[in-house]
């Protein structure tokens, strides 16, 4: 099933019709109404419809907007679809939108023949589908491929663009590949649409009379998803959590030049599981355990290896702290890149040198890497299509979460790779920067600060840190505030809320694989077997409340103040249990390892 524009380039079915009957789901193109597939709704079998063939009438009729795929569960299939959009701009002239709502439609009647156990598991898998249906940050296209940056695509054989855009994306930016298989199967190509999570951000201005366009894509690695305190690190096969390819386009007068940064986790075998506590310990896994028994490269070396053949050159800069178990931690990985000769390794303590004070300090890390920023340059090709000059490497940077101090950091030398690109194209003299226009300098800042917010939003639950240091280069009182908030937003929901996001990743990237013959992930033992933080905290605040009102009492007579004792003493003893069994009383994912 195809849809090839007359241009010769791949086209999807921009909206689709969903009609319900009561034995099946039919989804046909409002444009090609000849073009359809249904889905059985006992079973969840897929089939090409040939025409409007079927005679019944719809009981129900909608708009969507694409099919996101399937996944099948204990009790059978579940199809995700787009039930809505919003164009956000364009990327290379065509339209880009983000996913604003999902629908997991519901295709199986295995669910009354299950066991008790199954169909408790199936109501959380249906929690976890909840919990997909509200994923964040999901951008696609229906006529290029939005995995790709600029210098890959102009770099691919000519006739890519007739191919269907799955086969023509990069794997590890679609965010549902796990879920195509059997639209692929069916070879239903001209439906399937590749989503990138992300970010997705852009603006237009006016430069010495002429209008230009900036666009910042980030594009969100699949391959070790996950949240911010259970995907820590590298795996063994070397991915890294939170990699984010993130390019900056820019157009000016038929030109487009595209300049590329990267980050990710530091690439050894870490973790630092929540456990009440406001910042919970690192640990870095032994030595040992970071080398496959069959003599494999260690996580570190595959990592780079991995970068060095896609992207050039790498610089790693990492502005990690130099103290405590950040300081172990760097150590431990600058330790590991003295044995990788082919990348250069940069350490900057961020908040040592930048802190709360001065934007402007990042200069002092650019004065290191200038020569490497200038010699792997940026990618730039005419109105014609004529490659100009090419990028040769990436900066990639990391802190330890990847977010914040590391957007500071990117959007300062993504300005630095701005000015020079507009001093090539003649729209700024050698001796000019984009801070001297305000309006540009604004614009360029907020794309910045917006793609800060989504990626942190995706991986910490939380808005950006640190985004007055984009804005106007300090800290502000008011950012302090903002900051504030956000960081006890971010330890509410990592350690309550953020077990269930990681295993609705797992499930929906295909780490897990619901399988009816496997035992029951979710049957646990002994003391977590239940619900125990609710009462907990009843505990704590009714011990509280009674060791407050028996105080009150306490000179009445003796027998209040012995009361007193006894309730101080047992709300000691479970503040005591609490903080002895911190790990126990966090939201914990249950379908995947660490690894």
């Amino acid at each position: 099933m195809e849809n090839i524009t007359p241009s010769g380039g791949f086209k999807l079915f921009n909206q689709l019709q969903l009609q319900e009957f009561p034995d099946k789901f039919i989804i046909r193109s409002t444009d090609s109404p000849e073009q359809a597939f249904s889905i059985g709704r006992s079973d969840g079998v897929i089939e090409q419809q040939t025409g409007d063939s079927y005679s019944q009438s719809p009981t129900k009729v909608s708009t969507i907007y694409g099919v996101v795929g399937t996944i099948r569960l204990l009790a059978g299939t579940y199809v995700l679809i787009i039930t809505s959009r919003k164009e956000v701009g364009s990327y290379l002239g065509f339209p880009i939108f983000r996913v604003m709502s999902m629908r997991f439609l519901s295709c199986n009647d295995a669910l009354q023949l299950s066991t008790a156990q199954e169909k408790k598991d199936e109501a959380y898998f249906i929690t976890l589908l909840k919990a997909v249906e509200s994923t964040p940050g999901l951008y696609y296209s229906y006529e290029t491929d939005l995995t790709l940056n600029l210098q890959r695509t102009c770099n691919l054989a000519e006739g890519r663009a007739s191919k269907p855009l799955w086969k023509q994306a990069d794997p590890r930016f679609v965010w549902n590949r796990n879920l195509l298989d059997e639209l692929i199967e069916c070879k239903l190509d001209a439906f399937i649409i590749p989503l990138v999570q992300g970010s997705f951000q852009t603006a237009q201005f006016t430069i010495k009379s002429s209008i230009a366009n900036i666009t910042l894509v980030s594009r969100r690695c699949t391959r070790r998803l996950g949240t911010r305190m259970w995907r820590r690190g590298a795996n063994l096969e070397g991915d890294t959590a939170n990699f984010i390819e993130t390019e900056q386009l820019f157009e000016f007068e038929g030109f487009r030049s595209s300049f590329l940064q990267i980050r990710g986790s530091i690439p050894l075998l870490w973790e630092q599981i929540v456990d009440l506590s406001y910042k919970p310990r690192l640990r870095i896994i032994n030595h040992e355990e970071t080398v496959c028994r069959c003599s494999k490269p260690k996580a570190v070396e595959r990592h780079f290896h991995d970068l060095t053949q896609r992207y050039g050159e790498t610089v790693a800069v990492d502005l990690t702290d130099k103290h405590g178990d950040e300081g172990q931690l760097s150590m431990a990985y600058a330790s590991e890149m003295e044995k990788l000769p082919h990348v250069r390794y940069v350490s900057f303590d961020f908040h040592h040198y930048c802190g709360n004070s001065n934007f402007d300090n990042l200069q002092l890390l650019y004065d290191q890497i200038s020569v490497d920023v200038e010699k792997q340059g940026y990618f730039l090709v005419d109105s014609e299509g004529k490659i100009l000059m090419e990028q040769k490497g990436a900066i990639r940077v990391n802190c330890i979460d990847c977010l914040d101090r590391t957007n500071v950091t990117q959007s300062y030398l993504a300005q630095k790779s701005l000015n020079s690109q507009l001093q090539r194209l003649g729209a700024l003299s050698s001796t000019e920067c984009i801070s001297k226009f305000d309006e540009i300098y604004e614009k360029f800042k907020t794309v910045w600060i917006e793609q800060g917010d989504e990626i942190s939003l995706e991986y910490s639950g939380t808005h950006a840190l640190k985004r007055d240091l984009v804005r106007f280069g300090k800290q502000t009182f008011s950012g302090l505030i903002k900051d504030g908030m956000s960081a006890l937003s971010r330890y509410y929901l990592n350690n309550f809320h953020d077990g269930i996001r990681q295993d609705a990743m797992d499930l929906i990237s295909g780490h897990y694989t619901v399988n009816r013959n496997n035992p029951s992930p979710f049957q646990l033992n002994g003391f977590e077997s239940l619900s125990y933080l609710p009462v907990a905290s009843a505990l704590l605040v009714g011990g509280l409340t009674l060791t407050s009102f028996t105080l009150n009492q306490a000179g009445r007579n003796a027998q209040h103040f012995a009361s007193s004792v006894l309730w101080a003493g047992l709300t000691a003893g479970v503040m005591a249990l609490v903080k002895a069994n911190g790990r126990q009383f966090c939201s914990r994912p249950r379908l995947c390892g660490l690894l």
